[in-house]
């Protein structure tokens, strides 16, 4: 899949890379890696664009903060969302406390390996540092606090975390049950990727809020007070400070889609005027 995903990308930037200056590639460290050096030794020189990833993470907080177990469980939360996909590209390998747990989950299982992968030391320097941006979703956050999971004969990505999740019933609820309003959360996830991630480039490239109630009319004061919220956190003078004013942040899409449905309308009405 590796090499047809290059290949196609390839194309992509043959036929489009003149006009096209922001690629964001496919969630896998290795498959991105491929692409990112193909750009960078094919086309990079002529088209001078950037090729990034875009990964999705909530933000975890501890239930307890000055709890040394609920600080580490909100710890491995974030690891296991975004830095299992992360890691290796900003540091050159998976979580530590990713691979320990999972190889820890998978001894117990009798397996004679961890269900982890691991990198060679030649595939590590091959990953790390190939994205010239990072592309960040996000929609909400959850309470973490550890919880201990029994021994399975079948182990699984949510009990090799050994944590539990929690939410603070006065969050907004305004879109899917899962889906809560939560909008330091964002700033704090900003902070960590500046401080593990060496302050990167990021993009907001995925936030938002889908629909509760179907209205008949314009009714999305909720998506309103959502976007804003999150917006704010993000637009805070303390973060501003904190990330010293290096990272560049690119505010949600929906402001891009916007620009494309314009778009796509003046092309529509020269073509049927």
């Amino acid at each position: 899949m590796i090499n047809y995903f290059n290949d196609y990308a390839n194309l992509c930037f043959e036929k489009f890379g003149d006009r096209v200056k922001h690629w964001i590639t496919f969630s896998n460290p290795w498959t991105h890696a491929k692409v990112w050096h193909s750009y960078n030794n094919t086309w990079r020189s002529e088209q001078q664009g950037m090729v990034g990833i875009s990964l999705t993470s909530g933000w975890g907080e501890p239930v307890d903060p000055h709890s040394q177990t609920d600080r580490d469980a909100a710890e491995r939360y974030i690891q296991f969302h975004l830095g299992w996909f992360a890691n290796p590209i900003y540091r050159g390998d998976y979580p530590e406390v990713m691979k320990n747990y999972v190889g820890r989950k998978s001894a117990q299982q009798g397996l004679g390996t961890s269900r982890l992968p691991t990198f060679s030391v030649q595939e590590k320097t091959y990953i790390k540092g190939t994205s010239d941006f990072l592309g960040i979703g996000h929609f909400t956050t959850r309470y973490v606090l550890q919880k201990s999971f029994p021994f399975l004969q079948v182990s699984s990505y949510h009990t090799d975390r050994d944590l539990a999740e929690l939410v603070d019933p006065k969050w907004p609820a305004p879109g899917p049950k899962w889906l809560y309003s939560v909008p330091w959360g964002f700033r704090r996830l900003l902070n960590f990727i500046k401080t593990q991630y060496g302050n990167p480039l990021i993009y907001v490239t995925e936030n938002g809020v889908s629909e509760k109630v179907q209205c008949t009319q314009l009714c999305d004061e909720w998506r309103i007070e959502y976007l804003k919220g999150y917006i704010n956190e993000i637009l805070k003078d303390s973060l501003i400070t904190h990330m010293e004013m290096v990272t560049e942040i690119v505010l949600p899409t929906v402001f891009t889609l916007c620009i494309l449905i314009s778009i796509v309308l003046i092309f529509y009405l020269r073509n049927h005027s």
